[in-house]
C-alpha cells in the first residue's frame, strides 16, 4: 500500500519490489529525476517515485533493456505522446525477444541432436566434444552422413 507521504528508500524498496541498490542504480541513471533528500542527506521517495518504480521493475521483468527502460519512462510521463511511439519500441523488444528464442531452439536442436549420438558408455569417442572441437566427423555427423 502506498500512502500519500515520503517513504525512505527501504519502504520504497518494499512497496516497489525493488532492491535499494537498484533503486539507487535507477536514480544515478535518471529514472526517476530528482529524489528528495532529507536534511541529513537520506532519500525520500514520493508515492509517485514508488510507481515509477513499478513500472520500471515492470519492465525489467519482460526484459526491456535500460535506454528502453528510459524512453517508456519518458513516454509514460509525457502525456502528449504517441502511441504508435509506444508500440514501436515494445514490437521492436517483441521481434529481438523472437529472434533469441529462435536461436535458442537452434541451439537446443543441435545439442539434442549431438546428445543422441552420443552412446554415452565407456568409450573416448564423444560426437559431443568432436563438435565443439570442429572436427571434421562432428560436421559428418551434423549432415546425417554417418
Amino acid at each position: 500500500m502506498v500512502s500519500g507521504e515520503a517513504v525512505n528508500i527501504g519502504e520504497a524498496g518494499r512497496q516497489s519490489g525493488v532492491s535499494a541498490k537498484m533503486l539507487r542504480h535507477y536514480e544515478s541513471l535518471g529514472l526517476l529525476g530528482k529524489v528528495n533528500r532529507t536534511d541529513s542527506g537520506y532519500r525520500l521517495y514520493s508515492p509517485a517515485d514508488v510507481h515509477t518504480l513499478r513500472f520500471i521493475k515492470r519492465c525489467r521483468d519482460l526484459g526491456f533493456s535500460m535506454a528502453e527502460i528510459a524512453e517508456l519512462v519518458g513516454l509514460w510521463q509525457n502525456r502528449r505522446r504517441t502511441s504508435s511511439s509506444v508500440k514501436k519500441i515494445a514490437q521492436k523488444h517483441v521481434d529481438e525477444l523472437n529472434a533469441r528464442i529462435d536461436a535458442m531452439q537452434s541451439m537446443q536442436r543441435t545439442l539434442s541432436g549431438l546428445v543422441d549420438c552420443c552412446h554415452g558408455d565407456e568409450r573416448p569417442d564423444c560426437p559431443i566434444l568432436d563438435d565443439l572441437a570442429g572436427t571434421p566427423q562432428a560436421a559428418r555427423l551434423r549432415a546425417g552422413d554417418l
